[in-house]
């Protein structure tokens, strides 16, 4: 544990200290999020955190590379370029970020964001980050290619979904360093349980980098943010979640968990969602939302979670605070499935929504007002597919 603490120090210092810098990159190539009406912010803010969210990342994967606690992570697959797990991903996370960069600068097309994301999961699945079977009773039931595609999807669903999400100052980064420090927990109660001797994972390790790249900018980008992640950023840790989830299918051997640790670890899907249960929420809300109205899935409105908490009557910082909350609802019960047994989570997990709901729906409690939203002006729609920033979002 010691080791994953180091890791994750190193990734929140050097994103500390690399905001700032990145910060006024953003400033000199013109990387700005301007105000409209749809926005939450009220003045123009720098983007392209995610960069400095790579540096964390990067610095991070490679002390840990060097570290011999850490040493069979780093042993080249059989992939076709030999590369370990953990560079394999780096270099797919270094893909997106800099496919957001160009994004954040020069507002790409959703179809050029799309294909880049394609990319990046292919040369992730391609050197051995991919989905090879749903391991329901120990049966395969796809083909190759199949798994192939469905990798991809997962990874660039994750991307999206923590684009939608990120539409107010430290959401994003806030949520994700909760459903990860959750999911980290479990990979590694996971790995005690399937080794008595070396606790080591990839997964663990991802999770760690990703945790402390998040906490180390969240700080520059609570309200009122001086700097926003951006789609360098967003795209970034999506990635990156779902590459530990991915990976996390492989460490399970049914002859040796229990049955309550095999719950979430048997069902693929089951852990991402419960890291992003926020994101994924709200991006299939807003596309029902728009397909019932006769609009495009990406036409921009005002209807997101973090918009329905300031119309309820919260502040930003205490609608952020609220999604924190919903987030770690979900994915802490679900880690400790590792080591309670499922009715006392059921337990947690009742007595928390409870708590959870009524914090949600104290402004109307305490009879305060829903704030009015204003409705957007008419503006040209945008075909976005990603949303760029956390006020960039449709």
């Amino acid at each position: 544990m010691r080791v994953y603490l180091l890791v994750t120090l190193v990734a929140a210092t050097v994103a500390f200290l690399a905001t700032p810098v990145v910060r006024r990159l953003a400033l000199r190539t013109g990387a700005i999020t301007a105000v409209r009406a749809r926005d939450v912010h009220t003045s123009p803010t720098p983007r392209l955190g995610g960069l400095a969210m790579l540096a964390g990342l990067a610095v991070a994967v490679v002390v840990a590379s060097r570290l011999d606690f850490l040493s069979g992570v780093f042993v080249p697959t059989a992939s076709p370029l030999g590369l370990a797990v953990p560079w394999a991903v780096l270099i797919s996370a270094a893909l997106v970020c800099l496919l957001g960069m160009a994004d954040d600068i020069w507002d790409l097309d959703w179809m050029t964001k799309l294909v880049g994301q394609v990319l990046a999961a292919g040369f992730m699945a391609w050197n051995g980050v991919q989905l090879y079977s749903l391991p329901v009773g120990g049966i395969t039931i796809a083909s190759s290619r199949t798994w192939l595609f469905l990798t991809i999807l997962l990874v660039v669903v994750a991307m999206n979904a923590v684009n939608f999400v990120d539409g107010l100052d430290g959401l994003a980064a806030g949520t994700i360093a909760i459903g990860g420090g959750a999911f980290f927990v479990y990979t590694y109660l996971l790995a005690q349980s399937a080794s008595s001797d070396d606790y080591s994972n990839v997964a663990s390790l991802l999770l760690a980098c990703l945790v402390g790249a998040c906490l180390g900018f969240l700080p520059h980008n609570l309200h009122p943010s001086r700097i926003f992640m951006g789609d360098s950023g967003s795209m970034l840790i999506g990635l990156v979640i779902a590459a530990a989830a991915i990976i996390v299918t492989g460490q399970i051997n049914p002859a040796i968990v229990s049955q309550r640790e095999a719950i979430p670890a048997f069902l693929p899907i089951v852990l991402p969602i419960a890291v992003l249960v926020v994101p994924l929420l709200d991006m299939g809300l807003a596309v029902v939302r728009r397909l019932l109205a006769g609009k495009s899935p990406f036409a921009p409105d005002r209807m997101h979670l973090h918009h329905r908490m300031l119309q309820l009557g919260h502040s930003h910082r205490r609608a952020v605070l609220v999604l924190y909350m919903w987030t770690a609802l979900v994915a802490f019960p679900a880690a400790l499935l590792a080591v309670w047994t499922v009715p006392a989570v059921l337990a947690l997990l009742g007595v928390g929504t409870v708590v959870v709901v009524a914090l949600t729906l104290g402004p109307l409690r305490r009879g305060r007002r829903p704030r009015p939203v204003p409705a957007p002006r008419d503006e040209p729609p945008e075909p976005d597919l990603t949303p760029v920033t956390e006020e960039k979002h449709p």
